[in-house]
């Protein structure tokens, strides 16, 4: 028994252990608030889709290059969410138990907080890259100091991704040690 208290010390640090664990499922809602992000994700899609098979005569190459741009751009933050979603579940708050379900996806069986960080960074690239090149081909329109900054924040994220796959990488090395 704790001096202070009429409860033995194993029993608060239960009710502690228990709560702070817990508290994982108050990530829940925010991962429903995604799945309802994603949502709108889908809407803008379908009008952009719609859009472009209504312009499908009218609009010019660029403006169709630059409409698909935009829709693959969607695609790739809807990836995004789903890998912040259900590896963002799985990692944090409790095992999906897919084990064995035809379409359990490949990178979740080994999913772990490092693994999502580089994956998450990669994902980032991607969508800026899709960004940095609808800038090029609207080129004509910016500043060279909108196309500048966007390069350097593009760049920014390449360098924070690999930054984090070499700390990623070194990590188990530096724990075997």
């Amino acid at each position: 028994m704790h001096p202070e208290s009429n409860q033995p010390i194993e029993t608060r640090g239960t009710f502690l252990s228990t709560l702070l664990f817990g508290s994982r499922w108050l990530q829940v809602p925010l991962y429903l608030g995604l799945i309802a992000a994603q949502f709108v994700y889908v809407i803008h899609f379908m009008v952009e889709l719609k859009h472009l098979v209504t312009g499908t005569f009218t609009l010019s190459e660029e403006a169709i290059m630059l409409i698909v741009l935009g829709l693959i751009d969607v695609v790739m933050i809807s990836n995004l969410l789903i890998m912040v979603i259900v590896g963002g579940y799985e990692t944090f708050v409790s095992r999906l138990n897919l084990k064995g379900h035809p379409d359990e996806p490949e990178w979740l069986s080994h999913v772990n907080a490092n693994v999502l960080k580089v994956k998450l960074a990669t994902a980032i690239i991607g969508i800026s890259s899709i960004h940095l090149l609808k800038t090029f081909i609207n080129a004509h329109n910016l500043t060279d100091k909108v196309l500048m900054w966007q390069t350097i924040i593009h760049m920014a994220f390449i360098v924070s991704a690999v930054s984090i796959a070499y700390i990623d990488r070194l990590m188990p090395h530096a724990s075997r040690h």
